[in-house]
Parts: structure tokens; sequence; C-alpha cells
């Protein structure tokens, strides 16, 4: 059992499929919902917990009683959490996400992180005692700092889940082992966004396309990898699967096989509604 610290954003996510996004003043009912909780860091989190592996969450969750919603689902999957603002009585994060039932694109309104940043916690070298692999999705930029310093000091690999650029990773990227970038990833004056990655001395960097080829480059090499082809219903978390399960599989094979085996995972997830169904298909 592997052990894996997964900083950023927790939020709670009320999810709905629906026949297509309502336009202005429209009304419609939705084929189904679920109410999960959700973030980048987190649903890695919990898809590093499920593939066997002992995964604590680094973010701000406080006493709001929504707060108490996510602690259950968190407990459920045997995460342990680390509340950067225990003390904090405003509600979570929300997130509302309509799902296109023909497509399984999603639309998403959040607030992210936003009025949430915290401090470090405290102690990091006891957080890090025992880890063996970090991710940071830049949501809590600087406790993802410190942890990332911390990381590197105690030869602790540091994955980046580069979902868009935030500000603070400018000193977070270099400290990166592997970093995996959406297509939509851009540094600041940089349009290739896997040489500039590169050229932060990442040795390790992918960048995903949805159902498109992985592009890689490996120290000196580059690459693209083709992603397992499924009858899509829903690609919400996918992306936040693939880091979870390249976590995974990173700590036990060489980079460009955890890419391949962690788009397997994803693409699992795709099949079905909701970013937690995968979890109980038996050929997990």
């Amino acid at each position: 059992m592997a052990a894996g610290l997964f900083v950023g954003l927790i939020t709670l996510d009320c999810i709905y499929r629906v026949s297509h996004v309502p336009s202005s003043d429209e009304k419609i009912v939705a084929a189904d919902s679920l109410l999960v909780t959700g973030g980048p860091a987190t649903n890695a989190a919990i898809a590093f917990a499920a593939l066997g592996n002992r995964a604590t969450l680094v973010g701000s969750l406080g006493q709001h009683p929504l707060a108490e919603l996510i602690r259950t689902e968190l407990a459920i999957y045997n995460i342990e959490v680390v509340d950067l603002t225990p003390d904090l009585q405003a509600p979570p994060p929300l997130s509302t996400i309509l799902v296109t039932a023909a497509t399984g694109d999603r639309a998403v309104v959040s607030r992210n992180a936003v009025g949430r940043q915290a401090e470090p916690p405290s102690s990091l070298v006891a957080l890090l005692t025992q880890t063996d692999i970090v991710l940071i999705d830049g949501h809590q930029m600087a406790a993802s700092n410190a942890i990332a310093h911390q990381a590197q000091t105690q030869s602790i690999p540091i994955v980046i889940d580069a979902g868009s650029w935030k500000p603070g990773f400018e000193a977070v990227l270099p400290l990166a082992t592997s970093a995996i970038a959406a297509a939509k990833f851009r540094l600041p004056d940089q349009a290739d966004t896997s040489m500039a990655l590169s050229a932060l001395g990442i040795p390790e960097v992918a960048v995903t396309h949805g159902p498109r080829p992985i592009h890689y480059r490996h120290r000196n090499a580059a690459g693209t990898l083709p992603v397992p082809q499924v009858t899509v219903q829903d690609t919400l978390g996918a992306g936040d699967i693939f880091h979870g399960a390249f976590c995974h599989h990173r700590l036990q094979s060489p980079f460009v096989e955890a890419l391949a085996l962690a788009a397997q995972v994803a693409a699992q997830s795709c099949r079905h509604f909701g970013p937690r169904a995968w979890i109980e298909l038996p050929d997990l």
C-alpha cells in the first residue's frame, strides 16, 4: 500500500444529467442527479485510494454543516483530511454541473477556492513522513508551495495537475517531477505547453486532449500515446481520476506506461454517470 498526499480543492458538487444546457429563462427537468464531493485533488485522492492505496487530502473544509457531508463521503473511501481552515464557518465551495446525456460533455459553475486561500499546514516534515508521492492541483497555492519545497527536500515525487494557469504556479511548477496539463492549459506568453513545461526542468510532461492522443515529453524524448475509445456517458472528473490513477501507476511503472494505464482507468470512468461509478466495476 502506497501513501499519497493530495493538495488542493475540496468542493460539494451538485451534478445534473440533462438533455441540453438550458438557455436563458429556460427550465428543464434532469434525467438524473448526484450530490458528491469534488475538486481535482479530491477526486484524484479518491481514485488513488480506490486503487488500493492510502490517501491524505490537504485543503480548506471548515465547520459548516455542508462540510460534514463531505467528511462523510471521504470517510467512505478512507481519505484522511488535513483541514487548512478548521474554524471556518462559511459553507464549502459549491459547484453546479450539467452533464449532457448524449455526449457526456459537462458545463461547470463553481467558486473554486476563491476567498478560501489558507496558510500552509504546520509540521511539514511530519506530514510528509512515509508519503510516497504528492499531487498538487494549484487551488491552495501557499500550502502547495510549502509542501512542494519540503517534498523536494525529502526526495518525494511531485505531480502537478495543470488544469488551468493559477498565480503562483511559476514557483511550484519547477519543483515538479511530473506535470500533466489539460489541452487548454497555457503558461503566460507561451504557445507550446509541453515545451514550456519541459523548459522549466520538469523531466516528465504530458498534455491530455480528451479522447485524442496524449502528447508527452520525457527528458529528451517526445511522443504521442493513444487513449482507449469508449462510449462516453460522462466526462466529469475523468481528468482528476486520470491524475489519481497516474500517481498509483507511476510508483510501479515507467512514465509512459503509467500514462497508458491511467488513461485506461479514466476511460472506464467516462462510461458511467458520475465520478464514482467506475470504482464498483468488477474488473477495476
